[in-house]
């Protein structure tokens, strides 16, 4: 069995054409999504997290409000930029998140996608130390975070202080058992993967890739997944890691379906992003019958335990329940994932 989610970028737009046309509707209607999908059985609520942009740009009121919603489905990040971040204050967002959510927080983090604007890290008060780079700051931000989510005592306590305090070094407060094995990596590459598996985080592998190869996505995908398996073994991890893909798939079942996605593209498309070639995996639009053949052959989700579908927000909450529940009822038991 594959546990199936969705992955939404949160798009909204004041045009008359979109079905969110707001920030307002933007959360709300991913509450509602992540509502409607654990009703169909999915099992993951995932989302981007983009700022200077009309997208869903801060996780944690929406993380909270959807685990206050819902009772079983998964619910995540897509990934969190860590350039952004400060590790201490978003380790006691995630902590009150997670437990609000009974345990079902699942964080993808991240160095991030290319930005709207000119460092926009630098507006929230960060900079790379000296011989650092923007990624060398975001991994060790991110290993920070690491740190103090496993919830152990750092900080000297006050000897005079306002409430009583427990013996010994102090946590940062709320904690949250287990959160710190439901952390997850977005790797871009092959190395960050692998880097990835040493620190015992889960693998988040997207659409797109650095084409290090030359070779068709999902077959780098795979690789990448491979390696990040074999390094997570030579670690010594006690648990089995999970990883993740991400894939544009729709199941032409109604007219609608067909208007929509019918001439979607079906190659790899390459690009440069941030001065470095990059593959990005074809989108899956066909009848059921030939999207169950046509998916049999993608090395990548054949590597990965979790599947997420990057879903067209802003057609709006009943289009995109649809498009989960036809692949739930019409792709994913022909494939055995059901």
């Amino acid at each position: 069995m594959k546990k199936i989610g969705f992955l939404s970028f949160g798009h909204w737009s004041p045009s008359p054409h979109s079905g969110t046309r707001s920030a307002a509707d933007a959360l709300l209607q991913s509450i509602e999504l992540a509502v409607a999908a654990e009703e169909l059985g999915a099992d993951g609520a995932y989302f981007r997290v983009h700022h200077f942009a009309r997208q869903l740009a801060s996780p944690f009121p929406l993380l909270a409000a959807i685990g206050a919603k819902t009772s079983r489905i998964e619910i995540g990040t897509g990934v969190i930029d860590m350039r952004y971040e400060n590790p201490m204050y978003m380790a006691e967002d995630a902590g009150a998140a997670d437990l609000i959510a009974g345990g079902r927080l699942q964080l993808g983090i991240s160095r991030g996608s290319p930005e709207q604007v000119i460092d926009g890290w630098k507006h929230f008060g960060y900079q790379p130390a000296e011989g650092e780079t923007e990624a060398d700051m975001a991994r060790r931000h991110a290993e920070v975070f690491l740190d103090v989510i496993r919830g152990q005592g750092f900080a000297q306590p006050n000897p005079n202080p306002m409430f009583p305090n427990p013996p010994g070094l102090l946590p940062l407060e709320p904690h949250s058992p287990g959160l710190r094995d439901r952390i997850w990596w977005g790797a871009a590459s092959d190395a960050t993967a692998v880097w990835a598996a040493k620190l015992g985080m889960n693998l988040q592998s997207s659409t797109l890739k650095w084409d290090e190869s030359g070779e068709p996505f999902h077959v780098q995908q795979a690789k990448q997944i491979r390696k990040y398996r074999a390094a997570w073994r030579e670690a010594g991890h006690a648990r089995e890691p999970r990883v993740s893909v991400s894939r544009s798939i729709f199941a032409l079942v109604d007219d609608r379906d067909r208007a929509y996605f019918g001439r979607s593209g079906d190659r790899d498309q390459v690009g440069i992003i941030d001065d470095t070639r990059a593959v990005f995996g074809r989108s899956y639009a066909d009848e059921p019958d030939r999207l169950i053949a046509q998916l049999a052959g993608d090395e990548a989700i054949a590597e990965a335990d979790t599947l997420l579908l990057t879903v067209p927000n802003q057609l709006g909450v009943d289009y995109n329940a649809h498009v989960i529940g036809s692949i739930l009822t019409h792709v994913a038991p022909g494939l055995g994932w059901r």
